[in-house]
């Protein structure tokens, strides 16, 4: 970010981490947003106190000439809006971004793995004689079980589980630190277990990190690692759809709702501050509703 702008955005990007309590990754999404505004007024030779409904205007046709995807353009849109909503109330000016919007993005379905998918990914996971594949099968079955987000699952510590009687829960911290307890399921809570008592001890043994997953350095598992090996492991099961954390986390709240849990429970459990956006999760459910009756009523067609 250049740094002739760079301290007109300090105070925001401080703000939203510290005072509204967003997540780092969030953060660093609202700063790489503002690095692409902050390129677009060096390239018009304008600060931020002088910009100008046009100018905004021109940025979403600045953002296509980069070929970004409209859900990219419209998440930029959103973050110059909000800055300036701060902007505006801290220099007591007249917002300039009011009536700045960001465009349509048409609703999509999530892509959710079927009950047979997953299945097979799980089984794919654990590889005889390879003691590390203990921690990805763990790690897969925990996202799966509880729904969570892979930042939620990655900075989980031993601290965040809790077994009373012979159930298993995990204390989950997702956006602004909000924290729920979700349950973990049997098959996932035995293999935490298998991955607790076989490896973990010896990852452990290299580093002193008090994570729930390691690496093989015995640190932390990083986000970017949990991507990978998922893809991996989905390669290596043959499944052809593109596996990622999130593909999990829609498949746990579609197979819920499949399944006839109460929407409010699967909001809560997935961390969603609005049943808005669970039910987004009901047009998937619907659709295969659908699907089912056009091909099995006789005059559906």
């Amino acid at each position: 970010m250049n740094n002739a702008i760079a301290s007109e955005f300090r105070d925001y990007l401080t703000y939203i981490s510290v005072e509204r309590g967003l997540s780092r990754n969030t953060s660093y999404a609202y700063q790489r947003d503002l690095s692409k505004f902050s390129q677009y007024l060096n390239s018009l030779e304008r600060s931020v106190a002088d910009v100008k409904v046009e100018d905004l205007v021109n940025f979403s046709a600045y953002l296509r000439s980069q070929e970004l995807s409209e859900s990219s353009i419209a998440r930029c849109v959103v973050g110059v809006r909000n800055f300036y909503l701060f902007y505006s109330k801290e220099k007591k000016i007249i917002n300039p971004a009011k009536d700045f919007h960001p465009p349509r993005i048409p609703k999509r379905l999530p892509k959710a793995l079927s009950v047979a998918q997953i299945s097979l990914l799980m089984d794919s996971a654990e590889i005889e004689g390879e003691l590390l594949s203990l921690r990805d099968r763990a790690l897969i079955e925990i996202l799966y079980s509880t729904g969570a987000r892979v930042s939620e699952i990655v900075d989980l510590t031993l601290a965040d589980l809790a077994t009373i009687e012979n159930s298993m829960s995990v204390r989950l911290t997702g956006k602004g630190n909000k924290q729920r307890v979700v349950p973990i399921g049997t098959f996932a809570k035995r293999a935490l277990e298998q991955y607790l008592v076989r490896l973990r001890p010896t990852l452990a043994g290299k580093g002193r990190s008090d994570a729930l997953f390691l690496n093989q350095r015995g640190g932390k598992l990083t986000r970017q690692s949990a991507w990978q090996l998922i893809s991996n492991i989905a390669t290596r099961s043959g499944l052809e759809e593109v596996v990622s954390p999130h593909a999990l986390r829609h498949s746990f709240a579609t197979h819920l709702l499949d399944g006839g849990a109460d929407i409010r429970v699967v909001q809560e459990l997935l961390g969603h501050a609005s049943v808005t956006t669970t039910q987004i999760y009901t047009l998937v459910t619907i659709d295969k509703l659908r699907e089912s009756y056009s091909s099995a009523h006789p005059r559906a067609r």
